[in-house]
């Protein structure tokens, strides 16, 4: 069977259409046999076991990625396989995956194997790897962008859900523009870098593809969990909550004044972006044209400024010792930051800082800013013949986005299958991810741009349990910036039980198809960008679902597998976790 969507694959598994061992087995399989180049490694049998073996203590509605294969570039750690940073020599054996990685792995999702890129994440083309040019998923003959190659192109045959891949200057975005994806790369620090081979360490973002809109606002909350071991890492939760409540039913989206655009002599390219401005129009928008001079500036400094010697400063150990190992491309670039020097790097930053001034002010009156995620795009061959020029001209659209401090979503612009994958660019400020979201999925969806609509600010969930006022686990609430409602119970068709297992102890409440007794409730408000990190939380058998009221309504909130409470006592009778805990009987 074939998914292209996380929530599919977790509806079949639900319903036992499939379940994760065929389907893992299925895609492990496909990824062996990959010949798009890809892959720099695979897990081995046995360790495709064991994360089978871990699956089977938990369920779909324990694990918010239960049994979701995904991809890894291959400058990010898991433990069990090398990190190569797409050089041979530079290999090495982590002893432990990234931070990202292992909450992924955690909620349930499954890595396959380790992706390829270009070499040092050094690269927007996906060429310069001694593993091989990967190939675009359409057209084989095209680049596939990068340098998160591998990990765009593996999402886009249907190897994995979703995969991770960094962004400095692009690669993000390239790739997903040219196989017809999305890509997110949020704002610096939301996801953690603990765990990455830097490029430009005070730059790099670890992103997201999948093959919607959705997936990654699902996806975001679980990766984007804060990590207070990350020197650069950022809490956005009290912006998101800000974010999520920025209602506008015609938003301002900035446009490039046209002569500032360029297409590299792509027409079609051209062409499809006039299409993109009218659609986004035709969904309620108002255009604004921006003068984008002081964007390009910026962008201009990534590589033409002392930041390369950021690059030079994460390898140049390695670089010094085995300069000639690496690609010619890599060795050009990074070797030419030797003769720069911390008067350049200074200057520079001063220069960056008018500029940001300037396009920070640009940026606050529009609500998003719309651009071509790339301008052109080029056969392997014609990469091969010109690798600097022509790498450079991927970035014109890109190059900026991190030094300035931004966050941006890459789209499909069309569904046109005649012609190469054209993608256009949402960005805004650093902690505007909801909005830019809401605003992808509208136009991705070809409906009215309604953001107050698009984000819900918040989720009310009801606790039976160890998560009330007061008892052990209330701290993950009230960490997320929940807040206490009031007190419910629930409908006369719940069996509770004092379940088994080691931590603070846990009641389960079972929905029973006939009689049952009414349970003790506590309902909390908490930001809905907080919700997916909490539910990677819950451990088995519990998960969140609908709990019906007293009342006959519905709330989300804890509820137990039949099958989790085998073992558990009953305590029915109580209707109350408190009053259980008060009882003579508690352990």
């Amino acid at each position: 069977m074939e998914f292209s969507s996380i929530q599919s694959l977790l509806d079949a598994y639900r319903e036992g259409d499939i379940t994760p061992d065929d389907y893992l087995r299925q895609q492990w399989k496909s990824a062996q046999s990959d010949a798009n180049h890809c892959w720099i490694s695979v897990i081995s049998e046995a360790q495709l076991d064991g994360y089978l073996k871990a699956l089977k203590n938990s369920s779909p509605l324990t694990k918010p990625l239960y049994g979701v294969p995904f991809a890894i570039k291959d400058n990010i750690d898991l433990l069990g396989l090398p990190t190569t940073a797409g050089c041979k020599q530079f290999a090495y054996s982590p002893g432990r995956s990234a931070f990202v990685v292992q909450a992924l792995i955690d909620a349930g999702a499954v890595p396959i194997g380790k992706t390829n890129l270009d070499q040092f994440a050094t690269g927007l083309n996906g060429t310069r790897s001694p593993y091989g040019a990967c190939k675009n998923s359409i057209d084989p003959e095209y680049i596939s962008g990068g340098s998160s190659a591998g990990s765009a192109v593996s999402v886009a045959l249907k190897q994995v859900l979703f995969s991770l891949g960094t962004d400095t200057a692009g690669s993000g975005r390239i790739p997903a523009a040219f196989n017809r994806l999305v890509g997110m790369k949020a704002s610096i620090g939301r996801i953690s870098c603990r765990g990455l081979v830097p490029a430009c360490r005070t730059l790099d973002c670890i992103t997201l593809f999948a093959h919607s809109v959705d997936d990654i606002d699902y996806l975001l909350p679980i990766a984007g969990q804060y990590d207070p071991s990350d020197s650069y890492a950022r809490d956005f939760s009290d912006s998101d909550a800000a974010a999520s409540m920025s209602a506008f039913d015609a938003p301002r989206i900035g446009v490039p004044r046209e002569s500032q655009l360029e297409f590299f002599g792509n027409d079609n390219y051209m062409h499809r972006f006039s299409a993109s401005k009218a659609k986004c129009e035709s969904l309620g928008a108002e255009l604004v044209e921006l003068d984008f001079s002081p964007f390009l500036e910026a962008a201009a400094l990534l590589y033409h400024g002392p930041w390369v010697a950021e690059r030079y400063a994460a390898i140049q150990e390695f670089f010094d010792d085995h300069e000639t190992h690496c690609d010619p491309a890599i060795q050009a670039i990074v070797g030419g930051a030797r003769s720069l020097t911390a008067v350049d790097a200074f200057n520079a930053q001063y220069e960056l800082q008018a500029l940001k001034k300037r396009c920070d002010a640009i940026l606050q009156s529009v609500d998003a800013v719309l651009t071509p995620t790339a301008g052109s795009i080029y056969t392997i061959a014609e990469m091969l013949e010109d690798p600097i020029q022509l790498n450079t001209n991927l970035g014109f659209y890109t190059n900026f986005m991190n030094l300035l401090d931004y966050a941006a979503i890459a789209i499909p612009a069309d569904d046109d299958t005649d012609a190469m994958p054209f993608g256009i660019t949402l960005f805004s400020d650093k902690g505007t991810e909801p909005r830019l979201l809401a605003l992808a999925k509208a136009y991705s969806e070809g409906s009215a741009f309604k953001v107050s609509d698009g984000v819900p600010e918040s989720i009310v969930i009801a606790v039976c349990g160890a998560h009330m006022n007061g008892l052990p686990l209330n701290h993950q609430l009230v960490s997320r910036q929940a807040s206490f409602l009031e007190k419910k119970r629930s409908a006369a068709r719940y069996q509770f039980f004092a379940l088994e297992g080691e931590g603070p102890k846990r009641p389960g409440m079972v929905r029973k198809n006939k009689g049952g007794n009414r349970i003790e409730l506590e309902l909390w408000e908490m930001p809905m960008s907080r919700l997916g990190d909490f539910l990677a939380g819950i451990p088995h058998p519990l998960g969140l679902g609908k709990v019906e009221l007293e009342d006959g309504s519905w709330v989300t909130g804890f509820i137990c597998e039949e099958a989790g409470a085998t073992g558990g006592r009953d305590i029915s009778h109580y209707g109350s976790w408190r009053e259980y805990l008060a009882s003579n009987t508690a352990p």
